[in-house]
């Protein structure tokens, strides 16, 4: 019998030693109106990590995430599904079978940021190889990564980036809403939301009633008017939602404009116009969107972080660095719409 019991003893702390530590558990404040980390209402801020599967060398990692938590940086955003032109680093293909080592390179990447208090928003998409190609697929990838990244709860899911533009990434409501089904029957508790723009009042009440949003993720404008008209356009939504009785869900800028994309070019006060912006109207959180015009090679910088490429705070040029340096004091000297 004592032989037993040391048996079970050690197979549980086997179990128990593979598990992730839970240093952050993602959430949403009781209002409704922010997120949480452990339970602490928290503003959300971000950076984008897109190329993160790219990454060979786990010192890239620990050197980024260091640099980003001594910026006050909580949230990562990494895709899923990416192929900069010359390396597939998808975590499965697109009938959703496990695709190595990216899916371990997922799992470590969320484990640093788990001991650091970091979140990551795991971002599928919808369109040409290596995206999944049509509904089915895309079931089959969110239930395999949903399984696989059960235990992890400093994890939150983008369904489908840019899920309104009406080309390959398109996907309609009830699409969105079957895709988070299919997440909460593996993992009720697990945060989903699908980006886009909601337009209207009506539009709104889809993403969250048909869709089943638990909140939403705008990508909004890229011209030079876009930072001064964040606040109103916050602002807007949540009063979409109190016209249409909805629960107050938090809003996330997830992807702003960035540097060399169009011809209205950022400068670092265009960014915390922005981010006043944001923060004044309600906004949850707001995501520094980095990386600009192609290389010579034709790969976006900073959406590619391999040994040559280098890791991504060594790919920021001045202005990102300027932003991502003083972006929380901006955070914290703004009082939110209603404070």
């Amino acid at each position: 019998m004592r032989f037993h019991n040391i048996v079970i003893l050690t197979l549980c702390l086997i179990i128990f030693a593979a598990l992730p530590s839970s240093a952050a558990v993602f959430g949403i404040s009781k209002d409704g109106s922010y997120f949480t980390i452990n339970s602490k209402p928290v503003f959300m801020y971000g950076i984008s990590y897109y190329g993160a599967m790219t990454i060979s060398s786990p010192a890239f990692i620990t050197a980024d995430l260091d640099d980003m938590k001594k910026d006050g940086i909580n949230w990562i955003r990494v895709w899923a599904y990416w192929d900069p032109g010359d390396l597939n680093v998808s975590v499965t293909d697109r009938d959703g079978n496990i695709r190595q080592p990216y899916m371990n390179r997922l799992r470590r990447l969320i484990n640093e940021c788990n001991k650091r208090g970091i979140i990551v928003d795991v971002t599928f998409g919808r369109g040409n190889e290596p995206f999944p190609g049509n509904q089915q697929q895309h079931l089959a990838c969110v239930k395999t990564i949903t399984k696989t990244l059960k235990p992890y709860r400093n994890v939150y899911f983008d369904m489908a980036n840019e899920r309104d533009v009406r080309d390959a990434r398109y996907i309609n409501y009830d699409e969105m809403g079957e895709l988070i089904s299919a997440v909460k029957t593996i993992d009720p508790k697990r945060l989903c939301t699908a980006s886009g723009v909601p337009s209207s009042a009506n539009d709104l009440e889809r993403y969250i009633k048909t869709g089943k949003c638990d909140f939403i993720a705008p990508h909004l404008g890229r011209s030079k008017e876009s930072p001064a008209q964040t606040e109103s356009t916050v602002k807007e939504f949540i009063q979409w939602m109190e016209e249409k009785s909805l629960p107050r869900v938090p809003v996330m800028l997830q992807e702003p404009f960035r540097r060399d994309y169009a011809p209205y070019n950022p400068k670092a006060d265009d960014y915390f116009t922005d981010i006043i912006g944001g923060k004044r109207g309600g906004a949850a959180g707001w995501c520094l969107h980095n990386g600009s015009s192609e290389s010579d090679d034709g790969i976006f910088r900073s959406f590619r972080m391999t040994d040559r490429d280098g890791r991504l705070y060594d790919q920021l040029d001045d202005v990102e660095l300027e932003v991502v340096h003083n972006a929380l004091k901006k955070i914290k000297s703004i009082k939110a719409s209603g404070d």
